[in-house]
């Protein structure tokens, strides 16, 4: 059994809008719908388990739970104050009989279904997995004075996505870990590293961006018009 935890508990204020980005509409849809009816549509996805914002309870019934059929969310959930805690929260509603988790930003709506399967067989074989790809840029590494320290090879760093997957032990261990070890990570691969696991990285995509500015919610329609030409 998979479970995937979506998160949109965030309040997404460098979008400038009155309106959590969640619930934004991205080709009269919301946001977040895009996001789940793609882990509804994957057959490889048993149980969705929605994180929210405990402000946006009424808006989610209203316009996400009435609106459309999302048969696989099995729960609503509160999230907490940070996106860590958001993630534990889910992780103490999944099924007991779930064996691979996987967790992904509600603000991630192109995400296709064939990362998803990535990811899942991904942590079948390894443990925790994470979507990602290679910067096209250069990057350089600084000092705290500003100047440049190293310039690391483009091909061993990557943008790191979501979906991350993992098998469900160790997702529940690392965040066990990290609330004893008093650690806080950007992300949840980060507390499976601090842990010792090592994390397989797996090819996402490059149009699977995370809505944040204004801007990004002009290019994922964007991308939506394209892809609809073909």
């Amino acid at each position: 059994m998979n479970t995937a935890i979506i998160l949109a508990a965030g309040k997404g204020t460098r979008m400038k809008a009155q309106l959590n980005k969640q619930y934004l509409l991205l080709k009269g849809k919301p946001i977040i719908i895009h996001t789940l009816e793609v882990f509804e549509r994957s057959p490889l996805i048993d149980e969705i388990i929605l994180v929210i914002n405990k402000n946006d309870v009424e808006l989610c019934k209203k316009n996400v739970l009435k609106k459309y059929r999302l048969r696989k969310v099995t729960k609503i959930i509160n999230g907490g104050k940070e996106r860590q805690a958001s993630v534990l929260n889910g992780l103490s509603q999944i099924n007991p009989k779930s064996q691979i988790v996987l967790i992904h930003d509600g603000a991630r709506p192109l995400v296709t279904e064939e990362i998803i399967k990535s990811c899942i067989e991904g942590a079948k074989e390894y443990g925790a997995v994470s979507a990602g790809v290679p910067i096209k840029d250069t990057v350089k590494i600084i000092k705290e004075d500003g100047f440049v320290n190293f310039t690391p090879k483009r091909k061993d760093v990557w943008i790191t996505q979501t979906p991350q997957a993992f098998k469900t032990e160790i997702i529940k261990n690392a965040h066990r870990f990290a609330a004893t070890e008093d650690i806080l990570g950007t992300d949840d691969a980060m507390l499976v590293e601090q842990m010792g696991v090592k994390v397989k990285m797996v090819v996402g995509d490059y149009e699977n961006l995370k809505i944040t500015t204004p801007e990004d919610l002009i290019t994922a329609e964007a991308i939506l018009n394209y892809k609809r030409r073909w």
